[in-house]
């Protein structure tokens, strides 16, 4: 409840408490604002039951002991709690090993894309775009590919914000914030070029520059690479990517030379427009 009401303070973007963290200083800031703030009037703003909203000023008194007791340097909120734990000790240790993102990721796609199974290809298709990025960023690129095909029974007016909204609001685990907003703008990249004016431009704020930047990259590589082909794009061609050259290529087989028309080649330009490449082809028939 009070990290609810330390976004509120902030005017946190993101209302989502699993992940969110607060530093003591900004804690304390939160507890003394309370202290000083109508909390009739906060109850309105946040949507808390009376009750709870009774509970608060016990709990900041309790909180601000156990913190200057235990002197964290951050606090982390978690969704989960004593019923997720044990079934987290009763887990074999190999299903422990797996990534609950990539897991909650492919089990999206098995049961709402059109292709199950392409979002893995997707993904292979894609690796030579990002050949220097740790395993941070692969594992949300990964997710990305899982999930770019999941919404696509929204209208597509709407499937842009459709995919942000999934993303960031979903119950996935192994996610903190900042990767919320990238799957998230890496998935509305894949349906639309643009992002300026859209109603989720407060979130893009938990990102610094670079990170918007790679997040619309992998959006364009994916945009590009779904409708490249349908079953495999790796049928139908591969990227080579020379970073020190900043040089963008496509082989095509003869198969892809057939699919590549108009709409591919556009997209293509985006994906190198994008990352500031210039672009190499093959000589189509």
């Amino acid at each position: 409840m009070i990290a609810r009401l330390d976004m509120e303070r902030r005017n946190y973007p993101l209302t989502v408490l699993h992940e969110y963290r607060m530093t003591p200083r900004g804690l304390d800031d939160t507890l003394s604002w309370l202290a000083a703030t109508d909390l009739a009037a906060l109850r309105g703003r946040t949507g808390t039951s009376a009750e709870r909203m009774e509970l608060v000023p016990l709990a900041c008194e309790v909180l601000r002991e156990v913190v200057q007791v235990f002197r964290p340097s951050e606090i982390d909120v978690s969704a989960y709690g004593i019923r997720e734990g044990l079934l987290y000790e009763h887990m074999p240790e190999k299903l422990r090993a797996r990534d609950p993102l990539i897991e909650a990721a492919r089990m999206a796609e098995v049961v709402q894309a059109r292709i199950p199974g392409f979002g893995k290809k997707l993904f292979e298709f894609l690796l030579p775009l990002f050949p220097d990025v740790g395993p941070d960023r692969l594992r949300l690129i990964k997710a990305a590919c899982l999930l770019h095909d999941t919404t696509w029974r929204a209208h597509p007016d709407f499937r842009a914000e459709a995919c942000f909204d999934n993303a960031t609001r979903a119950n996935l685990g192994g996610l903190d914030h900042p990767g919320r907003v990238f799957l998230g703008l890496a998935l509305l990249h894949r349906y639309k070029n643009s992002r300026s004016g859209s109603r989720l431009e407060p979130m893009f704020r938990l990102l610094s520059e670079d990170d918007i930047q790679a997040a619309e990259i992998l959006g364009k590589a994916m945009r590009f690479g779904a409708m490249f082909s349908i079953g495999d794009p790796a049928k139908a061609g591969r990227l080579v990517w020379q970073p020190k050259k900043r040089l963008l290529e496509l082989d095509l087989t003869p198969d892809g030379e057939g699919l590549f028309g108009e709409v591919a080649r556009s997209r293509f330009n985006a994906l190198a427009l994008a990352m500031k490449a210039e672009t190499r082809l093959p000589q189509i028939a």
